[in-house]
């Protein structure tokens, strides 16, 4: 009889468990524990450009005046709202009352016109981009809660600038801007964010949620952010169970990490794209400033099978020097395909022939030969090899080489000594190509093709002075077309972010980056201790939910 009434309480339970609708709800706490190959050096938004990790923290402590969206467009953060003046020349910003540094201290416009002024120092040689933008800007306390910036000339990507982070001029302004890398708040941030810094040793450090921050309550009680000396390392901490989620995964990681099965990816573009830069204005390579060569070349690459086999996937075609989803994007320019046959064309009638059957095309007697730079990071002297094949096959010889990514920029790039090397860029926001492609900004800035376009360069000079969006879509597609058909460097593909987040931590999701911190975007929503209860329940929980 005892048995019998086992098996009737089992059934009972069967019929209870799939017969009733049950939901998994949100519990409140739980920490998200990442690891990171790095180490954080300045949780201070003015030092932190230079690495990834103090990216992350520095986008979960601080806020800048505004933000970007998915779109790349410029949105209200610290402040409500901003007015543009007629003349394109004053900016005057309302600051969001009521808010608070995460030690209580009441922010206001001081907090403003002290990080400008500190941009503004000689002293400030952080970030030379920056500095060079608010030197030339007046900022002006109107009140406790309204600043103006005043601009000497109309520039459209500015409001792009105000998107940095802030600092509490409360604490700072004791320090020298000369002493600003020095200082201790580096390791102790105060900031508006959503959260704020608890702990911090060699190893890791611990967030909890800001309770002066006015957003959501996150349901997690705490991010950790574990370091390492490299991915292996970081694999291995999974692995064993000591966190559960893996940071930036590059391409042969993402490969090695697919047999975890309590492992979730996630993945999407980050604006920038990477290239082939050609010197155009070289001696060494003069076959590279005829556009006919620069097409076969491109022409020539498979840049489908360079993601594929190069980056495990990890990339996206990239067809124009501006991001796909960016407002400025041009969908409809020119879909470049791989052909060798057109390749091999092009080459023919522009003379280039192989006339003493080595494989190699020649010209007057000079053979079509260059030499490759890539950095010594494993997935590029992948590209390099693939690439040589795929420029072999027409007719094209070069030499690889490996450089680190130091030694790349300043002994190469920046000096013009090199035939051809390949480059990632990280872009973000504002779509302006000034830096890149502006031939003023071929001696000493980053135009390293030493491409001197005129009609390029009009069309990017008139997309500053407008902030009109409408013409300054329509000017950078014009820039676009002229790119396209003048192939001043050879697009290869998006970077493609894939990060790894453990299967119990659950509400997570991904949409379009602007920085690899805005994996963070939802944040709020994540959770990881969670509970199965029937569905009518579920709403009486939800409902009286904190």
């Amino acid at each position: 009889m005892a048995v019998i009434g086992i098996l009737l309480l089992g059934a009972l339970l069967w019929y209870t468990a799939y017969t009733f609708p049950t939901k998994v709800i949100p519990a409140r706490g739980g920490t998200y524990s990442e690891g990171v190959a790095s180490n954080p050096q300045y949780l201070n938004p003015l030092l932190s450009h230079y690495n990834d990790i103090d990216r992350d923290l520095v986008a979960l402590l601080f806020n800048g005046l505004t933000t970007l969206d998915e779109r790349g467009v410029v949105v209200p953060d610290l402040a409500e709202r901003w007015e543009a003046g007629a003349d394109n020349l004053s900016y005057t910003f309302f600051l969001r009352p009521n808010v608070r540094w995460s030690d209580g201290a009441p922010f206001n416009a001081d907090d403003v016109i002290f990080t400008v002024s500190v941009m503004q120092s000689d002293d400030y040689q952080w970030a030379p981009w920056l500095s060079a933008l608010w030197k030339s800007v007046k900022a002006t306390k109107v009140d406790e809660f309204t600043v103006t910036f005043t601009l000497s000339q109309p520039f459209a990507p500015f409001l792009d600038y105000t998107t940095i982070g802030l600092l509490p001029s409360h604490l700072w302004a004791r320090y020298p801007v000369a002493e600003l890398t020095s200082a201790q708040l580096n390791t102790r941030p105060v900031g508006t964010g959503p959260w704020q810094l608890t702990q911090i040793d060699a190893d890791h450090v611990r967030l909890e949620p800001n309770p002066f921050f006015s957003g959501p309550l996150p349901y997690l009680s705490g991010i950790e952010f574990h370091f390492y000396p490299d991915t292996r390392r970081v694999l291995s901490a999974f692995s064993r169970h000591e966190i559960n989620a893996i940071a930036h995964l590059y391409p042969d990681d993402v490969k090695s990490v697919l047999k975890e099965p309590e492992l979730n990816l996630f993945s999407s573009t980050l604006p920038g794209y990477a290239l082939i830069y050609l010197n155009l204005n070289s001696s060494n390579v003069p076959f590279f400033g005829d556009k006919a060569v620069r097409q076969a070349l491109r022409a020539g690459l498979n840049r489908q099978q360079l993601i594929d086999e190069g980056l495990q996937g990890q990339g996206l075609i990239a067809n124009s020097p501006i991001q796909p989803g960016n407002w400025a994007y041009d969908a409809d320019v020119a879909q470049v395909s791989y052909n060798p046959a057109a390749a091999r064309k092009l080459l023919a009638d522009a003379g280039w022939t192989d006339s003493d059957a080595d494989g190699i095309s020649d010209k007057d007697g000079k053979p079509l030969r260059f030499v490759f730079l890539t950095t010594d990071a494993p997935d590029q002297v992948a590209l390099g090899r693939l690439i040589t094949q795929q420029w072999r096959e027409i007719g094209v010889g070069v030499e690889t080489q490996t450089t680190s990514f130091a030694g790349l920029a300043a002994d190469y790039l920046s000096t013009h000594n090199f035939d051809a090397a390949l480059v990632t860029w990280e872009l973000s926001g504002d779509p302006d190509p000034y830096p890149l492609w502006h031939s003023t900004e071929i001696e000493s800035g980053q135009n390293y093709a030493r491409w001197n376009n005129r009609e390029a360069d009009e069309a990017i000079e008139a997309a500053r002075r407008t902030n009109d969006q409408t013409q300054r879509i329509e000017l950078y597609r014009q820039f676009q077309v002229v790119f396209t058909d003048e192939a001043p460097a050879l697009l290869l593909y998006h970077p493609v972010y894939t990060f790894g987040v453990e299967s119990k931590v659950r509400g997570v999701t991904i949409g379009k980056l602007n920085r690899a911190a805005d994996r963070f975007r939802t944040v709020s929503e994540w959770y990881i201790v969670t509970q199965r209860v029937s569905a009518g329940q579920a709403i009486r929980l939800d409902k009286s939910s904190p």
